[in-house]
């Protein structure tokens, strides 16, 4: 669900097709237009195209056969992976999760001709959400100041009036992201992945899209940090009540910032305010997550 012009944020493990229809199943190998390859992961691949008609846009997943895999093995944990995540996206949605609404899915896949015991695979179809990963957003956001020759982000320099806006609208995206995952968390279920690449921005109505479905700041052409928290990608999620799950993914987060977003590390703590406010067991989980980051400490000292 990510732009189409952006790079992948998943890491490829095999060659990209040269056309969809060479891989994709029935009914989308005459689709028209015919869907596009947005990223590619060693499970699955993740195309854009439309639901119904040309004017209603959708992404969908796929997850081909894995001919090294026995057939019997390969059909079921397609059909266990797709119905887990689409269950689970099905569940957030009820409970008011910000998260892809499910269209369409199919777990069995059709038969391989000359290939006995085999099937295409299963995909799901997803509402298509506008905007950019947060990743992106925060890469772009920041990187305007060091295209303009600042020695120092405004951001690391948060004592001076002149960063103060910027500080604000960083801080105010690290609550929303902080209040999505307490969200989540609230009704029993857990990522696995959480990274910013597995979170969109989807930008507010009011503000005005560009020609690659993503929203821009009128102000030195930043990405808008305005616009809602949308978490994607749930194929490792699960459904679990237990802080240390809970805290493992808050984890797994607060390492992904500060190895990819090093320069707003500092503001993770705004995520774990929100969180800690966003629900009940929230406070729990924070305490939690200390003893996990013991155990990660100990576990890079030791290697």
């Amino acid at each position: 669900m990510a732009n189409p012009a952006a790079p992948p944020d998943i890491t490829t493990s095999v060659s990209t097709p040269s056309s969809p229809s060479n891989i994709l199943p029935p009914p989308f190998t005459h689709s028209n237009p015919p869907p596009t390859l947005l990223t590619q992961g060693a499970e699955a691949l993740l195309f854009r195209t439309h639901f119904l008609t040309p004017s209603h846009p959708c992404a969908l997943k796929y997850r081909p056969s894995k001919p090294y895999r026995h057939p019997t093995l390969d059909i079921r944990l397609t059909r266990h992976r797709v119905l887990s995540e689409a269950r689970i996206l099905v569940k957030c949605r009820r409970e008011g999760v910000s998260v892809p609404g499910v269209l369409a899915l199919d777990w069995e896949g059709k038969d391989l001709e000359g290939k006995e015991g085999r099937r295409s695979g299963g995909w799901m179809m997803m509402e298509w959400v506008d905007g950019e990963t947060v990743r992106r957003v925060l890469d772009g956001w920041l990187g305007i100041w060091r295209s303009a020759g600042h020695e120092k982000s405004r951001v690391e320099e948060g004592e001076q009036e002149a960063g103060r806006q910027e500080n604000a609208e960083l801080a105010a995206l690290m609550t929303k992201i902080g209040l999505a995952v307490g969200n989540m968390h609230e009704i029993g279920v857990v990522h696995g992945d959480l990274t910013t690449s597995n979170m969109m921005l989807r930008p507010l109505a009011e503000v005005p899209l560009t020609a690659n479905g993503d929203s821009s700041d009128a102000r030195m052409g930043r990405p808008s940090l305005e616009g809602g928290i949308v978490l994607i990608d749930f194929g490792l999620a699960a459904q679990s009540s237990h802080d240390e799950d809970k805290a493992v993914d808050l984890y797994v987060l607060e390492r992904a910032f500060g190895s990819t977003h090093p320069t707003v590390e500092g503001l993770f703590t705004d995520v774990l305010k929100a969180y800690g406010e966003s629900y009940k067991g929230a406070k729990v989980v924070l305490k939690r997550l200390e003893d996990v980051r013991m155990r990660g400490r100990k576990r890079s000292m030791i290697g």
